[in-house]
């Protein structure tokens, strides 16, 4: 029997398989049809070679790692299994060709290509590793270009292969890691690799894409490798002359024979690939302004209000901000988030206008009309590029509706921007929510008072919360947000016991009704963290992270946690990953650079406040009155050393709201990182008595040196 009848008859019921698609080292590959999901696959058959040799149990469990990947730029795994001698994977059937077949029919790629391929393989690369996977086997055969956008394959398989033979790196097309492209340490031999093996493969890439010539060549693979030990490989630019010469110093700097002399991650190579910046080993941390190509990516402005009641307002405004956190769970998504679309609120931008500024391909607006129990909801989805519309549709639906209409428009902008979706995305995005609509209808309302972020709309958003679970006492996303009103209200503007129990309560209650709720937990780990609960916070950001990857507050608020209890070091990954997350906030970077401070990095604290200080330019020419932007601008430019205008900034929010008692915590912190220190005591001492009320950052902010030790300090301290 044929090897490919051989093949149907062991997947029968599972996959059909069509025909054969191409063969590699390690593995024949195969287009079917997955009977289950009705969906085109590729099927990925082991070689018999390599299957016998690594037997079923030790593939299935080292293979599995790579089925928990979920990145927009890592081609996901669908399956895994064993029949009749055969070991498979399942991946998506792509169409499109490998970065290989693209080098081998033009060689060279245009140099802006060929950084954005990098820094989309390098977010996909440095997510990876922070879930412990090392992809081991980074080459252009492993790259397919969907739609003009970088997908790595095969994460997780080359561990698999490792752990049957670690003795094939000297076989020609059965390699643990390519010739061309293996690490030093890899093709040494060595066991316990990290991601600066993936980083140094990922740089021998780069040097081809731009060259058309790999760094190292030979007449056999040992002669390939051992070049890498004895001699550079030649500067880009004696091949290819117009190549920026910041560009040749990064990919000399990943490609150091030497791990200390690489970037310490992935993030940081394809940062520096678009800022030019070479540093010392110590790095400076910073990481891709936008992990997720502009390519895939979507503003959804708030929904215009065209009802006669000019109070319905809040549900035009809930309706954008529903599909924006949908649209978020999306890992291959970047959506802007809330705070950046909606600083553009009334301001009619040219949509050419609004996609500059907010680094999106493309657009979502609408209209929003309600009379009694009717709706009418118009949206359009609009490219940038031209101004042309990709999608339109009207919905005259009654108020019941709202969920169906909600899903309805995902979907649409979905498949307009042919986004790949997990089966846990198409969960997700359309999952089923609270059916009283009038209860939905208040938690809208204490979604509005939420995000104005001051004492007086924190306590009318916790009155909203509550009415909607007077009517639904089941919502548990209302008792969340219970709890967040709660907390943030104790944090900033009311440090009474009373704000704190019933953040712990309501954030309990929240999590009793929906554990698989992302927001629940996070809500939890916020509220426990104000009590000092150190571990039970963790645990409680830890599942919310897992829940929801994309959940911008559970790292950020994580990160904050972990500072306030003293562990910097710990805080500065989850600030980075906040960053990451939502590269528009400027509350990460700086926050980010005053971690740092506090362990005394100054060159990686200056890093991350000078970008902190781009951040908050870019957010305050949307809303220019930004108190919040002000006040944080001030804080780092104050540790920038630019006196005149840190204190310009100082000035300016204090004259919008001088009562403020998280902005006036933030104005004593601009006065003592400026030595100003009488001014800085005696607005602290405002600051708590209007009812700041978070002791353990006011012991632990750098920005506060001056002051510690001094009479009216400890009396600050002993006071609360």
């Amino acid at each position: 029997m044929l090897p490919i009848e051989r093949l149907r008859n062991a997947l029968s019921g599972l996959y059909t398989v069509d025909r054969e698609l191409g063969r590699g080292g390690m593995a024949t590959v195969y287009l079917a049809q997955d009977s289950k999901h009705d969906r085109t696959v590729a099927l990925k058959v082991l070689h018999p070679e390599l299957a016998s040799s690594l037997g079923p149990d030790r593939f299935l469990r080292e293979i599995k790692l790579a089925a928990r990947l979920n990145h927009p730029h890592i081609l996901p795994l669908f399956d895994s299994g064993a029949a009749d001698g055969f070991l498979y994977y399942v991946m998506p059937y792509v169409e499109g060709e490998s970065l290989r077949e693209r080098l081998d029919r033009q060689k060279q790629l245009p140099v802006d290509e060929a950084v954005h391929h990098t820094n989309a393989i390098a977010s996909a690369l440095d997510y990876a590793h922070r879930q412990g996977i090392i992809h081991r086997d980074i080459k252009p055969e492993n790259v397919m270009l969907y739609e003009g956008e970088a997908m790595v394959m095969d994460f997780g398989i080359a561990k698999a292969l490792s752990a049957a033979d670690s003795d094939t790196l000297t076989l020609t097309g059965m390699m643990i890691g390519t010739p061309a492209y293996v690490s030093p340490e890899q093709a040494a031999g060595a066991n316990d690799l990290d991601g600066r093996s993936d980083q140094y493969s990922l740089a021998c890439m780069l040097y081809e894409m731009l060259t058309g010539e790999r760094p190292f060549s030979g007449p056999t693979p040992q002669a390939v490798m051992s070049k890498r030990f004895t001699e550079p490989p030649k500067p880009v630019r004696t091949i290819r002359p117009n190549i920026p010469e910041n560009l040749e110093r990064v990919i000399t700097k990943a490609l150091s024979t030497d791990l200390a002399g690489r970037y310490r991650s992935a993030a940081m190579f394809g940062q520096a690939l678009i800022s030019g910046n070479v540093s010392t080993p110590t790095d400076t941390a910073t990481v891709p302004q936008h992990a997720v190509s502009a390519a895939k990516s979507v503003a959804v402005l708030p929904f215009v209000n065209m009802s006669n009641d000019p109070d319905n307002e809040y549900f035009a405004d809930g309706m954008a901000e529903e599909i924006i956190n949908a649209l978020s769970r999306i890992q291959s998504l970047r959506v802007a988030s809330r705070m950046v679309s909606f600083a553009l609120k009334g301001k009619n931008e040219d949509i050419a206008e609004v996609g500059r500024k907010l680094h999106v391909s493309t657009v979502l607006d609408g209209t929003v009309r309600r009379i009694g129990n009717r709706l009418r909801i118009t949206t359009q989805l609009v490219n940038v590029a031209d101004g042309y519309q990709l999608w339109t549709e009207r919905y005259d639906r009654e108020m019941e509706d709202v969920f169906a209409i909600q899903d309805d428009i995902s979907q649409a902008i979905v498949k307009a921007l042919r986004v790949i979706l997990t089966e846990g995305e198409k969960k997700a995005i359309g999952k089923g929510r609270v059916t009283n609509v009038q209860a939905y209808d208040f938690y809208l309302r204490g979604r509005q008072y939420f995000h104005q972020l001051s004492r007086k709309s924190l306590e009318f958003a916790k009155q909203m919360f509550n009415r909607a679970i007077q009517i639904d006492s089941d919502y548990a996303i209302a008792h969340a947000g219970v709890a967040d009103s709660c907390s943030i209200l104790y944090m900033y503007f009311d440090a009474r016991e009373f704000n704190l129990k019933q953040a712990d309560a309501a954030s309990l209650k929240a999590l009793e009704l929906d554990p698989d709720l992302a927001e629940s937990h996070a809500a939890r780990g916020l509220a426990v963290s104000l009590s000092k609960r150190w571990e039970e916070a963790a645990q409680e950001f830890e599942t919310a992270m897992r829940l929801d990857p994309k959940l911008y507050e559970a790292p950020y608020f994580y990160a904050r946690a972990r500072f306030a209890e003293g562990r910097a070091a710990d805080s500065i990954r989850l600030f980075e990953r906040a960053a990451t997350l939502r590269p528009e906030d400027y509350q990460a970077p700086v926050l980010l650079a005053q971690a740092y401070d506090s362990l005394g990095d100054k060159e990686n604290a200056e890093s991350w406040y000078r970008r902190g200080v781009q951040i908050l330019g870019e957010r305050m020419e949307l809303n220019p009155d930004d108190t919040r932007a002000m006040i944080l601008g001030g804080v780092a430019l104050a540790r920038l050393g630019e006196r005149e205008r840190s204190l310009d900034m100082a000035n300016r929010a204090l004259a919008v709201d001088p009562d403020d008692s998280a902005l006036l915590y933030n104005v004593a912190c601009v006065y003592a990182s400026l030595n100003e220190n009488e001014r800085a005591i005696e607005v602290l001492e405002r600051a708590v008595d209007r009812g700041f009320g978070q002791r353990e950052w006011i012991e632990t902010d750098p920005d506060l040196t001056p002051l510690r030790g001094t009479p009216r300090y400890e009396a600050i301290l002993k006071a609360m």
